[in-house]
């Protein structure tokens, strides 16, 4: 019995080097999810405090783009959501034309540039013209991606990866519902 008691009270006070182990182990958990939490709770607004974006051509507030896109489009354009996969309406499109921006109409892709790639998108291995998207880092949901912006409203279209086809190796994943399609 004695024996036991002496064991089980060396249990119960841990040697240093195991209480400072014991503290990184709870630590370390607690770090991880408050890092994941706050990257997940980051809202990114371009927006100026008067509602207008700061840094585009077309400058309107929320309640404004509210009224004139579907709640689908502004969940995608404006709050920079994604549309499940292999839903949107764009995706199997395989008629010739110009996509164009949802928001604005500012031209976007063309259908000559416009591929299958499997993801579940409409992919593009290039805009159809320098300057018709803007790109920005985009490390949210613990990734770090590149999104593609409208470069004339600043409405989210979705996100360019480094695995696309010749000539350019990049692949424009883009959201069907941040676009229109323009039929020739």
């Amino acid at each position: 019995m004695l024996l036991f008691l002496i064991r089980f009270s060396s249990n119960l006070f841990p040697t240093e080097n195991e209480s400072l182990l014991m503290k990184n182990m709870f630590l370390f958990p607690v770090m991880a999810v408050s890092l994941i939490l706050s990257d997940c709770c980051k809202i990114k607004n371009n927006s100026n405090p008067k509602g207008g974006s700061m840094s585009y051509e077309i400058n309107k507030s929320e309640d404004e783009w509210k009224k004139e896109l579907t709640p689908e489009q502004y969940k995608i354009l404006r709050q920079k959501g994604t549309e499940m996969a292999f839903t949107g309406d764009l995706y199997k499109n395989h008629d010739k034309g110009t996509y164009v921006c949802a928001a604005c109409g500012a031209v976007l892709f063309s259908s000559d540039t416009k591929y299958e790639s499997g993801s579940g998108w409409p992919s593009f291995y290039q805009p159809t013209k320098e300057g018709a998207i803007d790109k920005q880092k985009d490390s949210n949901y613990g990734m770090v991606r590149t999104e593609v912006l409208c470069a004339k409203c600043g409405g989210h279209l979705g996100h360019v990866f480094n695995d696309g086809p010749r000539p350019t190796g990049l692949r424009y994943c883009i959201n069907s519902a941040s676009l229109k399609f323009r039929k020739e």
